[in-house]
């Protein structure tokens, strides 16, 4: 049988740095290969060569169903049948279903040269039906739900338009999802599966890897470390291979934190947003307080909400102190630091330096006269850097860019803890981050609540919530359904209260899940 996907001797070297070191795959048809490793083990740029992004090194081959690729050719992957969805869809919200999933292929026309409407949503209809997909033609991308679109994009990428499709490749797919929208995705890849066409999918959450793939290829420093049946695997097994080392040091419990908690810092009042209302809640210092919840339970807002990003109702104190609602300026000023869900596009700059992007928050701290003494604010920065162990080490002006995810995320954290923040808000603290980076990003939320700040954690990671909170609170449609504190804080507890719907008012009064 001929291979889906056949890579060998792929290499990529970018300066004197080789990101590909003589990489060797096989995927055969019909089957999906989970491929993961530590954020900067060369998976994106094994990605960006498939999709003609980046050219690989003299001596590479690469087939797609026994026809060689022409990578760097326009046009040479979608003809053999490769297709891509990436973590950013490439939807454009406000056109609907139909012209969505024409984008990139064209529109059928008529005999004068105008669009075949009607042929158009005939052919929309078909490819949504082919693969179970069932969406409301005339629906704007901008309002399904997060795995709706996704489940559009992969439909769009599959559709036979360009020709058959052989290999699908995604990438990180469910950065964005809830587990129970994931369900839903996992669903549509496996009829993809089943019509034959293989399967790349990239994930840093291990249990999907174990729920969805057949196999999964391991990367490591840009090589491929190995690829095994998932049956010859447990979770344990996969991180060590991943990360090089025993896997006990990431699995460590936190320290106890609940003798240090101390008197509240952070209160809310009746706090109104987006589908929230009069929601209050305090967070003390040395606590941290996690909110979960499905998409469109309100959880996406609360921390936007609470720094000043987006328009709320209720008051908010900080030691006391009440903070003015849409004022960012006035949030930092009363000791609330942020690190928001969207991190390229809300909180880093990518093309300034890790110093810039690090002392943006108060740089006229370095200042004298008038004037940011940069020796200082790089001894400062350089400092941060290196306690918060970003790689690589020792460079302050190398462009935020250049860094892996997981590695930005700590750059940003380190904008905030600097300043010793009263309150620390994380809204997706770890997402997109590899399993290392994940493991030094918690133990930075624990040493930031034994330093006495009130945290908040917002995620759909409930294996997150667990490790790092000493309290959950749970919403549905904007309204509290639950709350858990420890130990009866777990991941399937969380899941199963995000699926609740709320109770009228007056059955929540005075209840309480401990």
């Amino acid at each position: 049988m001929t291979d889906a996907l056949s890579i060998n001797g792929l290499s990529k070297t970018f300066g004197g740095h080789r990101a590909l070191d003589d990489v060797e795959l096989l995927v055969a048809p019909g089957e999906i290969r989970g491929l993961v490793g530590q954020n900067g083990c060369g998976k994106s740029t094994l990605i960006k060569v498939l999709a003609g992004y980046h050219d690989p090194d003299d001596g590479a081959s690469i087939a797609v169903g026994g026809d060689q690729l022409h990578v760097g050719t326009p046009g040479s992957g979608e003809a053999a049948g490769l297709r891509f969805v990436h973590q950013e869809l490439g939807l454009v919200e406000s056109l609907d279903v139909v012209d969505n999933l024409a984008l990139g292929h064209g529109y059928k026309t008529t005999a004068i040269g105008t669009i075949d409407f009607r042929a158009e949503r005939a052919g929309a209809k078909a490819a949504l039906a082919e693969l179970g997909v069932d969406l409301a033609l005339d629906t704007l991308a901008g309002a399904l739900t997060m795995s709706e679109r996704t489940m559009l994009a992969i439909a769009r990428a599959v559709q036979d338009r360009s020709g058959e499709a052989r290999v699908l490749v995604l990438d990180e797919p469910t950065a964005n999802l809830p587990a129970a929208e994931a369900v839903r995705l996992f669903d549509l890849v496996r009829r993809i599966r089943d019509r034959g066409v293989a399967v790349l999918f990239v994930s840093h959450h291990l249990n999907e890897i174990f729920s969805l793939c057949d196999s999964v290829t391991v990367m490591r420093d840009g090589k491929i470390v190995t690829t095994r049946a998932l049956d010859d695997l447990d979770e344990s097994g996969l991180v060590e291979l991943m990360i090089g080392r025993r896997v006990e040091e990431f699995l460590a419990e936190p320290e106890e934190t609940t003798d240090a908690i101390g008197d509240p810092v952070l209160q809310i009042v009746d706090l109104s947003c987006g589908a929230v209302e009069d929601f209050s809640f305090s967070i003390r210092s040395g606590e941290v307080l996690g909110i979960a919840g499905i998409t469109g339970s309100g959880r996406e807002q609360i921390v936007p909400a609470l720094f000043g990003a987006e328009t709320r109702g209720g008051e908010i104190t900080v030691d006391g102190e009440t903070v003015e609602q849409g004022r960012p300026d006035l949030a930092m000023s009363a000791g609330i630091g942020c690190v928001p869900a969207e991190r390229l596009s809300n909180a880093a700059f990518a093309t300034a330096s890790l110093r810039e992007n690090v002392s943006v928050a108060d740089p006229w701290g370095f200042a004298k006269g008038g004037v940011v003494r940069v020796k200082r604010e790089k001894s400062d920065v350089a400092h941060w850097l290196e306690r918060l162990g970003v790689r690589p080490t020792g460079d302050t002006e190398r462009h935020l860019s250049t860094l892996s995810g997981g590695n930005q995320q700590k750059v940003v954290l380190a904008r905030w803890l600097r300043r010793n923040p009263r309150v620390l808000l994380l809204d997706e603290p770890t997402q997109g981050v590899d399993i290392g980076a994940k493991a030094d990003i918690h133990a930075l939320v624990d040493a930031a609540a034994r330093a006495g700040a009130a945290v908040l954690v917002v995620s759909t990671d409930h294996g997150e919530l667990t490790r790092l909170c000493d309290r959950v609170i749970v919403l549905s449609v904007g309204r509290v359904v639950d709350e858990f504190s420890r130990p009866r804080i777990d991941p399937d507890r969380l899941t199963a209260s995000t699926l609740k719907k709320p109770a009228p008012a007056a059955a929540l009064a005075g209840t309480r899940t401990r």
